[in-house]
């Protein structure tokens, strides 16, 4: 019996693609049983909002450009993430190329891109296939054009996992 692995080139893989945002996908469960992996474009202006997944851990890897982010739980929910403190006294940073977020189940996370340029992250998300099903709904949203369905997009994040705690900014 031959196994084989999965190679998948420099541009290549499953693209979605609207005027700002560009998810590809390079390993998903149809692949792996352990995670999906996405190439994502984070345009200017763009902020997830801080949330947390009961199920679901995640890993961000900075390729080109900066994002800030954070990963961890606040002495207080309160304000906007970027200016929250752990009991610790860690504090939101600014991630460059080849920075490193990992995000266990039930911890606070967020990032934004608060620079003029778009960033190249890689993502990868366990288990699948939760976080492919809701980049293929969320783009949907995105490129109906006009203004965006704020609701449309909350009720997406609700169905997959994703407990909103600041809201979400589109760039």
């Amino acid at each position: 019996m031959s196994v084989e692995g999965l190679i998948v080139p420099p541009g290549q893989g499953k693209k979605l693609v609207t005027k700002a945002h560009e998810v590809t996908f390079k390993v998903t469960g149809e692949h792996s049983r352990a995670g999906s992996s996405f190439e994502v474009i984070v345009p200017p202006g763009f902020d997830v909002g801080a949330h947390t997944h009961t199920r679901s851990e995640e890993l961000f890897y900075v390729v080109e450009g900066e994002l800030d982010i954070l990963a961890f739980e606040p002495r207080e929910r309160a304000g906007h993430w970027s200016t929250w403190q752990s009991p610790s006294g860690a504090e939101p940073v600014r991630a460059g190329a080849g920075s490193v977020l990992f995000v266990p189940p039930g911890c606070p996370h967020a990032f934004a891109n608060r620079t003029d340029t778009p960033v190249k992250m890689f993502f990868q998300a366990a288990p699948p296939p939760d976080h492919e099903a809701y980049f293929e709904q969320l783009l949907e949203i995105f490129a109906a054009g006009g203004e965006i369905d704020a609701d449309a997009v909350q009720r997406l994040r609700e169905k997959y996992d994703i407990q909103q705690i600041t809201p979400l900014t589109y760039g």
